[in-house]
């Protein structure tokens, strides 16, 4: 999408270059482009409404110069009314994620690597996917031509802060309806004096006279952290309205029909398998399907999910068509349409009305695919899939006595939360010490090779492992754990994973090869001795000194000499000045640079086959003791690249030999 330069929220100050700065003058840059605090919260606030004739319809997007394509206008006008047979009266607060179109349009979105290095991988922005937060109103009005008052208030964010921003609706929404636009208005340039959301810090945001009170979680914290500190609260006034968390949700109410399956849900969740949740509401949808996919942390998530999806979608064809296996996604439905057009679903999991009461609901029941044919299909878990792991009948005797003793809810979730955490780490911990025996040793990386190859992951091996380091050390669950590791191994989940410890691992070999690097890079010039031809202070005037870098860990048994600068010095010349020949003693070569390949001797006398001088793409011959190796990167100091010098041989008009060490290819 193209926005002229100079007009809009997007721009201002400069255009495209205003937001290409270095990070000490990112943030004062940041802050000259108009909506730029907005921006590191939200994308734009929406309006729907009801059209007696075009149906849902867009009545206002805020900032007023925010651009939706037309097939993500369309979106969001069908993902923010629930289904015609929902009949969901009062007010009703859910969420939906939909593909973005068009690719990335604004420029603030280049700073989104800063915060996705420190947040955990689950509460990342979302590179291409659009989060949507729904405040639904539907009310009685006989003022209205339909009778009715129908109206949503859209957040669109690529954060999945779902918490913090059905919180924000709560206070924005009923105000929003009394005042319509000069409300909304205001509300935005209050979000644009937000901090931007930072991994790790509390932050103290003042929306409409209320202060919300927030903790951005950060990939260093701990799983299981206390509820944020209440910070500068003397100085607050009102006190802060303190959220203990930005995106958990209520998982024992999110899984109250459900108690009875988590163990299987999880596995599904894991597996990635492609699961239909058809639900009365979009708000129960779109709960269900959020607490689900939040149940393999740490693990993410790496299948697509849509919290809840109508038939009007875009994408309805795409996922729903019977041509190719159903793809690995997890769908929040409303519409018992969905049950005959999803027929070859593996899984489908059908909700029923909640209950408000305190009692435990009915729960659902397992049963097979082939019952699921009629559109008033009865609630129940209808699947194929055995679970591989038995089920946690301690779990279901707490939460069952916490029903009956009124336990707060609270509780009652962070039971749940507790045991897939625990479920989930004694899966992947044995991944991750396998991962991590791949790594090479850190004493075969040395600044004169390349970094080492990471061991390639044989599923084999690790399965081997299992026997004596499996998951049963940590977990009581029994069950075949082999054939759950087996079919994750075919899942994107796993895909997902590797990927990113590889590329981690990767990152942390590149960072230590460069740490033994800079251990034995050169002082500047100036500081060992000058740059044009004399000898330095620390070797001048010292017959066999400069023998050498120090030792390498293979192929070599060098000495390096006393007085030699450890990282980059000279060599003095001896001899005349028409036959110099370099202090190495008795015909002994023991280090020999050259660019971009190097020549590393043996104990051994040398004696050369020729005396011509060598160039930079060739070297001298060798004895059968010499070992090469290319994967060397000298330093390009000097243009000739001079190999093999010993006393037999020296280029003439020569008075010493730099030797120094590089960070960088030539």
């Amino acid at each position: 999408m193209e926005v002229p330069l100079g007009s809009g929220p997007r721009q201002g100050g400069g255009g495209r270059g205003a937001t290409r700065s270095t990070s000490s003058g990112r943030t004062t840059r940041a802050s000259a482009i108009p909506w730029a605090r907005f921006s590191a919260w939200l994308e734009c606030v929406c309006v729907v409404t009801f059209d007696l004739e075009l149906g849902q319809a867009l009545e206002l997007v805020y900032p007023r110069d925010f651009q939706l394509t037309d097939k993500e206008k369309s979106s969001i006008c069908y993902l923010s009314f629930p289904d015609s047979h929902s009949g969901c009266l009062g007010d009703t607060q859910f969420s939906f994620r939909m593909r973005q179109c068009g690719g990335q349009r604004s420029l603030w979105h280049g700073d989104d690597r800063p915060y996705n290095n420190k947040a955990p991988l689950a509460l990342q922005r979302e590179p291409a996917h659009y989060l949507g937060y729904v405040y639904f109103r539907q009310v009685k009005d006989s003022s209205m031509r339909r009778g009715y008052f129908q109206k949503s208030l859209v957040l669109v964010s690529r954060l999945p802060f779902v918490r913090l921003f059905q919180s924000l609706l709560s206070l924005i929404a009923p105000e929003y309806f009394e005042k319509l636009a000069p409300c909304l208005e205001a509300v935005c340039n209050e979000i644009d004096q937000w901090p931007a959301p930072v991994p790790g810090q509390t932050l103290n945001l003042p929306i409409m006279g209320v202060v919300i009170q927030v903790r951005i979680p950060s990939r260093v914290d701990k799983l299981e952290s206390n509820p944020p500190k209440q910070c500068d609260q003397e100085n607050l006034l009102p006190a802060p309205v303190v959220l203990t968390s930005v995106h958990e949700l209520d998982l024992f109410r999110c899984f109250r029909p459900v108690l009875t399956h988590v163990q299987t849900l999880w596995e599904l969740m894991l597996l990635g398998e492609p699961l239909v949740v058809l639900a009365p509401s979009p708000d129960v949808s779109s709960e269900l399907v959020l607490a689900l996919t939040s149940c393999l942390q740490p693990l993410k998530f790496c299948c697509d999910f849509r919290p809840y999806f109508t038939i009007h979608d875009s994408e309805f064809k795409e996922l729903t068509t019977r041509t190719q296996a159903p793809p690995n996604v997890v769908l929040g439905v409303t519409n018992p349409f969905f049950i005959k057009t999803l027929q070859h679903w593996p899984h489908v999991l059908r909700i029923g009305e909640p209950k408000m009461s305190g009692d435990l609901p009915k729960q659902v029941k397992l049963k097979k695919p082939s019952r699921l044919k009629t559109l008033d299909t009865k609630p129940g878990l209808y699947t194929s899939y055995t679970a591989h792991l038995h089920r946690d009948r301690a779990l279901l005797k707490r939460l069952l006595k916490g029903v009956q003793k009124k336990r707060p809810w609270d509780t009652q979730s962070a039971l749940l939360r507790r045991h897939f955490l625990e479920l989930t780490q004694s899966f992947i911990i044995p991944l991750e010490h396998y991962m991590a025996s791949l790594m090479p040793l850190q004493k075969s990386i040395t600044p004169w090779k390349s970094p080492p190859q990471i061991c390639p992951f044989r599923q084999d091996d690790f399965l081997r492992s299992l026997e004596h380091a499996g998951p049963q050390l940590t977990c009581i669950l029994k069950g075949d754990w082999l054939g759950l590791y087996r079919r994750f191994f075919k899942s994107p989940n796993f895909d997902g994973w590797y990927r990113q410890r590889h590329k981690e691992m990767a990152q942390k070999l590149e960072a230590l090869h460069l740490e033994a690097i800079s251990e034995y890079r050169g002082l500047d010039e100036g500081q060992v001795g000058g740059g044009s031809g004399g000898p330095s202070p620390e070797t001048s005037g010292k017959t066999g000194a400069g023998t050498g870098p120090p030792a390498p860990c293979e192929g070599g048994d060098t000495t390096p000499g006393p007085a030699v600068h450890r990282y980059s010095y000279w060599l003095p010349a001896q001899g005349s000045p028409s036959s110099p020949v370099p202090s190495l003693g008795q015909g002994r070569l023991v280090w020999s640079w050259g660019p971009k390949s190097a020549k590393l001797s043996l104990h051994q006398p040398w004696a050369p086959t020729s005396a011509s001088v060598p160039s930079q793409n060739h070297l001298c011959p060798s004895s059968k003791h010499d070992i090469w190796d290319d994967s060397l990167v000298p330093d390009c100091w000097g243009t000739l690249g001079w190999h093999c010098l010993a006393p037999s041989w020296a280029p003439p008009a020569l008075h010493s030999w730099r030797w120094a060490w590089a960070s960088s290819p030539c």
